[in-house]
């Protein structure tokens, strides 16, 4: 497995490296050799954020915690949520998924400022959207942990937006021809 760390606002140790390898050595046995996984590392205000994404047989995997003072118990928790998020999945994710499909890049939520009035966008990001069953989009968002996916939906192929509702159950918006 091939893992990438990259940090912001903040230096990576070799302590920290080790400890992170220490740690993924373990994914190991969930994920297959050739599975890249990319380790963000950054400094908010008083706290430590690490973001965990791992592409996977066309489907994403992503864990993120954060911690006021330890960098290594947010290391800690974001493994752990990953590692949850691969054993609850396990049985779906070996029922929907194909080895012929594209990796895509996880869609993440634009950031805005809070303190402002006039919101602007201060992060974009772009990603390969590719064409999918409803089943696997919600899959897809579940396993991101976000609360919207946007996909192309593979008998209309036309781009949907799947998103969760207030009272937690799911909405899906469809262009209108």
């Amino acid at each position: 497995m091939k893992t990438t760390i990259t940090a912001k606002g903040m230096v990576v140790t070799p302590g920290i490296t080790k400890r992170i390898m220490k740690k993924t050595e373990t994914m190991s046995r969930y994920l297959r050799d050739d599975t890249e996984m990319f380790i963000r590392l950054r400094k908010e205000k008083n706290r430590r954020v690490v973001e965990i994404t791992v592409p996977f047989n066309g489907v994403t995997l992503r864990a993120e915690a954060r911690d006021e003072d330890n960098l290594y118990m947010c290391i800690d928790k974001a493994l752990a949520k990953l590692e949850k998020q691969i054993l609850k999945h396990r049985t779906k994710l070996s029922k929907r998924l194909r080895e012929d499909i594209n990796v895509s890049e996880a869609p993440e939520f634009i950031e805005t400022l809070e303190d402002e009035k006039e919101r602007k966008v201060v992060r974009q990001k772009t990603y390969t959207v590719r064409p999918m069953a409803i089943d696997d989009a919600i899959l897809q968002m579940e396993m991101l942990g976000h609360n919207f996916f946007v996909f192309i939906d593979i008998e209309t192929e036309q781009t949907n937006v799947l998103y969760l509702r207030n009272d937690g159950d799911l909405g899906l918006l469809v262009p209108e021809n």
